[in-house]
């Protein structure tokens, strides 16, 4: 069966100590994993209109996600068990602080999304779970040049 294309926008949500906003997902199917803010672009959106859309519903924060800084292509299963190819382009977004509003989750995103936290980059480099992307410390790294 051929994988479903999925163009989606993810952000890097950095607060003013450094630290970047992970959501925990939690599936009947996988192991927990924690993951960036963001999501599908849907029909007729841009990439940038997406990333602010998913600020808005995931994080409750009105917010202009700034330019592209990073794109990836990878092949993964939704959590609605769908195998895709996602076009991910990445936004970084820097906020002084920021309490997440769950308001506008979706039922999907309240049945699995039900922690976050705010993770400094220690304790990202000593996570035992999975984090998505796996890359994310030097994906940090590259983009703090281009605040």
């Amino acid at each position: 069966m051929a994988r479903v294309p999925r163009p989606a926008a993810r952000i890097l949500l950095v607060d003013a100590a450094g630290r970047v906003l992970l959501f925990r997902f939690t599936a009947d199917d996988r192991a927990p994993f924690w993951c960036t803010p963001g999501g599908a672009v849907d029909p007729g959106e841009s990439y940038e209109q997406a990333a602010r859309r998913e600020l808005i519903e995931e994080v409750g924060l009105p917010a202009d996600p700034g330019p592209q800084v990073d794109r990836r292509v990878v092949d993964f299963l939704t959590l609605e068990g769908v195998e895709v190819t996602a076009d991910e382009r990445w936004f970084r977004v820097d906020v002084e602080s920021h309490e997440v509003d769950p308001a506008g989750h979706t039922e999907l995103e309240r049945r699995v999304m039900q922690s976050w936290r705010w993770w400094t980059r220690d304790d990202l480099a000593a996570c035992e779970e999975t984090v998505y992307p796996d890359d994310i410390l030097a994906m940090l790294a590259q983009t703090d040049f281009r605040r």
